[in-house]
């Protein structure tokens, strides 16, 4: 909902988000128009478990695998096991911090960065502090859980990704600006690192001729993170609860007071 859009709405009143602080949503533009905005929660979980389920299956070569058997063929691969290689987190907030105590469940050792993270937020979320570079020269396995803002836009590009061993595989359910989508496509065809598992992108749905839908190194999900059958039925109870709270004139989980003041 960009600011055009929403001056083209004039009637608009009421709009609910799964993510209030989302950068398609222009929350100025609505409080100037009177709009109010309500969050719909989600199961909080549900990304981490996302993030994992690409970690695995990239470790495991599961996608190959499934494929090779479907031909006829058995056991065309040898993965990778999790215990004692090093788990690298961009971004140790609620998101990071899940994915980081499943990697200690593993054995894993865990380093995290983000730009306002200190070394005893790390401790306390049972992960080790690294400088930027030094988690992309470590890490066998990255994901990636900062939120997409102008600092954030391109915080991983052809520089990161050449610290990575060739051998490590990276992971973003964030936001697709996050990650510089032409390096990694030019680092997983060139073979410089092992592969990618990629949930969100610069643009979606991605066109169908898109670059990283030609490599076999890279799984690619529709933006799955927040999808399962447990966040959409507290979608719809929310937003049904928030029409009414805001017909009743109590609007629940606003973002920001949009009424007059």
């Amino acid at each position: 909902f960009t600011r055009t859009l929403i001056e083209r709405l004039p009637n608009l009143k009421l709009l609910m988000s799964g993510c209030g602080d989302s950068p398609t949503l222009d929350l100025a533009a609505a409080t100037e128009h009177g709009v109010t905005v309500c969050r719909l929660r989600g199961v909080n979980t549900a990304t981490a478990e996302h993030a994992w389920a690409l970690l695995l299956a990239l470790a495991r070569q599961i996608p190959q695998e499934d494929r090779a058997m479907r031909e006829g063929r058995w056991q065309t691969t040898v993965g990778w096991g999790l215990e004692r290689h090093t788990l690298g987190i961009v971004g140790l907030g609620n998101l990071g911090s899940q994915v980081a105590a499943v990697g200690r469940a593993f054995g894993m050792q865990v380093i995290a960065w983000s730009r306002n993270l200190t070394a005893d937020q790390a401790e306390e979320r049972g992960a080790t502090l690294v400088t930027k570079d030094e988690l992309f020269q470590q890490a066998d396995f990255i994901s990636v859980h900062v939120a997409l803002t102008d600092e954030s836009r391109g915080l991983i590009g052809a520089r990161e990704l050449a610290m990575m061993k060739r051998t490590a595989f990276i992971v973003n359910t964030s936001r697709g600006p996050i990650l510089d989508q032409r390096a990694l496509t030019t680092v997983l065809r060139e073979r410089r690192i092992a592969g990618a598992g990629i949930d969100v992108f610069d643009m979606e749905p991605i066109p169908r001729h898109h670059p990283f839908l030609s490599l076999d190194n890279i799984i690619v999900t529709p933006h799955l993170g927040f999808v399962t059958r447990e966040s959409h039925g507290l979608f719809y109870r929310d937003a049904v609860q928030s029409i009414a709270a805001f017909i009743a004139g109590s609007p629940v989980r606003v973002v920001e007071s949009r009424r007059p003041q």
